[in-house]
């Protein structure tokens, strides 16, 4: 019998030059969730403390109470030190997002992405470079992504270092 291979995941990938073209993606993304968005990441960058995208997250948070925004990072201390207005967000909106931080034996973990809802995400390859994937309407990359986030919660603990423990 023949077998059918499995289908290819059908992401956009596109590479970009800059963290400036991935930071637009994500702000161009995050306006069309509708229920949670997943972020793994090294730290944050300073984008995060921009005016536009804490509005973003706000509006996003605040269209619908069961709207979600779960957070891990490596490097939690990097949030409260370069991103006050995000912090503010967080504990304002403490009920419906959370922040986590990888244990130290998770430090190795390179590839950050953000998960829109169950079908769209950002993959960069690696935090020190500008190549990712982008997927839109791509649900078996997409679980392969929420399969992984999945497991960095559960070894990941509150990020006590952001001033917001419990977020």
């Amino acid at each position: 019998m023949n077998e059918k291979p499995p289908a290819l995941p059908h992401a956009d990938y596109q590479r970009f030059e800059s963290m400036r073209q991935y930071e637009a993606m994500l702000d161009e993304l995050i306006p069309q969730t509708q229920r949670v968005i997943r972020i793994f990441d090294k730290s944050l960058s300073a984008a995060y403390n921009a005016s536009a995208r804490c509005e973003f997250l706000r509006q996003f948070l605040r269209a619908d109470p069961l709207n979600r925004l779960f957070i891990i990072v490596h490097e939690a201390d990097s949030i409260e030190r370069f991103c006050p207005r995000f912090v503010t967000l967080l504990q304002r909106y403490g009920h419906t997002a959370q922040v986590r931080q990888t244990p130290r034996a998770g430090s190795h973990l390179y590839d950050p992405f953000v998960i829109f809802d169950a079908s769209h995400y950002l993959h960069r390859f690696h935090y020190d470079h500008m190549r990712y994937a982008r997927g839109l309407d791509e649900v078996e990359g997409t679980q392969q992504l929420l399969d992984r986030f999945g497991e960095l919660w559960e070894v990941s603990t509150p990020a006590a270092a952001t001033g917001v423990v419990g977020l």
